[in-house]
């Protein structure tokens, strides 16, 4: 999969939260969008996601050098993010399953929480996880779905040094064929990228 940003701008009233972007994100490589707290960065992340429209410009996905209609290019990306909510009266094998009607996911239900370290987890509802349990759920769901490209917004929230040492072997195991990116401004959750994008160059 390769994501092609032409001139694209983003602003919320009078605002430009960036303009002028273009960039080229290519098959198999990672890459971070970096910067302070209300910079952008996110809503960079949200635009490639498709679920904030862009002001500007033209946002371009190609699968295999053939072009990808832009309403349909949401089945070819999974996320991760603070801001997106779980099921919280589903258990986490049920939320997994749930996604899987959608959205193909690459193991078991079982072999996923596994890996998270939610097996013990598995039968109970997620209203009653710890904000790291379900920060470890949303990496599972964005993770192990069969998508292309993998967008991942500040994936540590909440995690202790165990979730975070999860998240990186997460990403040296399960990445080595997705375009990845993340936005963060935490050297742990992108010092392995290709290359690093600061947002406030864009404004």
């Amino acid at each position: 999969m390769q994501i092609t940003l032409t001139n694209a701008g983003k602003r919320f009233n009078r605002e430009w939260i960036f303009r002028h972007f273009n960039y080229s994100f290519l098959e198999d490589k990672k890459y971070a969008i970096t910067g302070s707290n209300g910079s952008g960065k996110s809503t960079l992340l949200q635009v490639i996601a498709g679920s904030l429209s862009y002001n500007e410009g033209q946002v371009d996905f190609a699968f295999k050098q053939k072009k990808i209609d832009q309403e349909l290019h949401f089945q070819h990306i999974s996320i991760a993010a603070p801001y997106l909510e779980l099921i919280e009266e589903m258990t986490s094998g049920e939320f997994l399953s749930f996604h899987n009607q959608f959205k193909k996911l690459l193991l078991t239900d079982k072999e996923i929480l596994g890996i998270v370290g939610l097996q013990k987890a598995i039968n109970k509802q997620i209203r009653y996880y710890s904000s790291g349990m379900k920060q470890r759920l949303k990496l599972a769901q964005a993770f192990f779905c069969d998508s292309p490209v993998l967008l991942l917004d500040e994936p540590t929230t909440n995690l202790d040094a165990e979730g975070i040492a999860l998240y990186q072997q997460l990403i040296k195991n399960y990445t080595s064929n997705k375009l990845v990116i993340i936005s963060s401004n935490d050297l742990q959750e992108y010092e392995f990228c290709d290359a690093i994008i600061a947002i406030g160059n864009y404004k």
